[in-house]
């Protein structure tokens, strides 16, 4: 009953036996080795274009380095109220890119819409050199709500924002599972949106400890080596990444265990419909199940072994109250989830 994040599974079978044939043998460090060279091929190949890729360790240091090189010390990227960047990495995107700064416009909405864009663009009046501009807007896929943007909604998101001049970061922490969800090319929902660099995780689905920052617009990566080995994320032994994305994107490896994570959030998510005690805050559409339950039931089930984590409320929509009697709470599944967890997980609600 392991729902508490899908970054609590281990790896799976194949990218752990890609691992242990990379690790035989002697390559060239910080990167420049076949393992490195054969996952930026495959990178090449899954998103149809030509792009400059960089290897990192964590989600964090993916998207910070990304942003650093998007934005200066004294400009702003704007966001949605409860993106990662935002409220998830501490300061690191700040201290990264010198000072830059997250501003968040969604308004408490599940996504960023264009309305939103365009409202902050009406409202926002800089006085140079007194008030920032902005620089970039991030946009993560899937997002903290669980929700899944389609192509159209990029697009308009980033027509709008270049438009008005800005570069877009997509953090893709959860990008697998968006990819799976929409069935579309990943090329769909990127570069031919309109999306200039991409951190693409393989952590929550199936790596170790994998990430990608993956620049489309190839201009703004001019800078990124620097910043990678100022941050500590050039590893001498850069194999251990480009093994892990080797085995990760083979043969549609990536793609079948985010199916698999979202299929069972979907069978999890429509068991869970059936009981009135427990309010689904918004659609079930990648791996995240977002609910609203009684606080004894949580702790029923917390008591039996069950994982959770128990959501901030301000993550609610506008207009939605939660009672005293009631919790707000974040269920998430991965590769690994069975449909035992699931079952035990229902059984313990039915009796409640």
């Amino acid at each position: 009953m392991q729902f508490g994040s899908d970054n609590q599974a281990g790896a799976s079978k194949q990218v752990l036996e890609t691992l242990e044939r990379a690790n035989t043998g002697f390559t060239h460090g910080y990167g420049d080795d076949q393992w490195c060279a054969k996952a930026k091929e495959a990178l090449t190949q899954v998103f149809g274009c030509e792009l400059e890729v960089f290897f990192v360790a964590t989600g964090t240091a993916a998207n910070s380095l990304a942003l650093s090189c998007l934005v200066k010390p004294w400009e702003t990227f704007i966001c949605h109220h409860q993106a990662h960047v935002l409220l998830d990495e501490s300061t690191a995107p700040e201290f990264f890119s010198g000072g830059a700064r997250p501003v968040p416009i969604s308004h408490r909405a599940g996504k960023l819409e264009p309305r939103h864009l365009e409202q902050f663009f009406q409202a926002v009046s800089p006085e140079v050199p007194h008030n920032p501009g902005a620089a970039a807007l991030s946009i993560t896929q899937a997002n903290e709500a669980g929700l899944i943007y389609t192509a159209a909604e990029i697009k308009a998101l980033c027509t709008l924002a270049h438009a008005n001049k800005l570069h877009i970061h997509m953090d893709g922490a959860r990008f697998a599972n968006a990819v799976a969800a929409l069935g579309c090319a990943p090329a769909d929902i990127t570069w031919k949106a309109g999306v200039d660099v991409l951190s693409l995780g393989a952590t929550k689905c199936g790596a170790l400890a994998a990430e990608a920052v993956i620049f489309f617009n190839r201009g703004l990566a001019a800078d990124f080596i620097h910043r990678r080995k100022r941050s500590g994320h050039l590893i001498s032994k850069g194999r251990l990444f480009g093994a892990q994305f080797v085995g990760w994107l083979e043969d549609n490896h990536w793609l079948k265990l985010a199916k698999h994570a979202n299929r069972q959030a979907q069978q999890l998510a429509e068991t869970l419909a059936a009981y009135s005690s427990i309010q689904q805050v918004w659609p079930c559409q990648a791996n995240e199940i977002f609910l609203i339950m009684p606080a004894q039931l949580a702790e029923k089930l917390s008591a039996a072994g069950a994982e959770f984590y128990q959501w901030p409320v301000n993550a609610l929509p506008a207009g939605t109250a939660l009672s005293n009697s009631n919790v707000f709470v974040r269920l998430v599944t991965s590769f690994a989830s069975s449909d035992e967890h699931i079952s035990e997980f229902c059984e313990i609600i039915r009796t409640y």
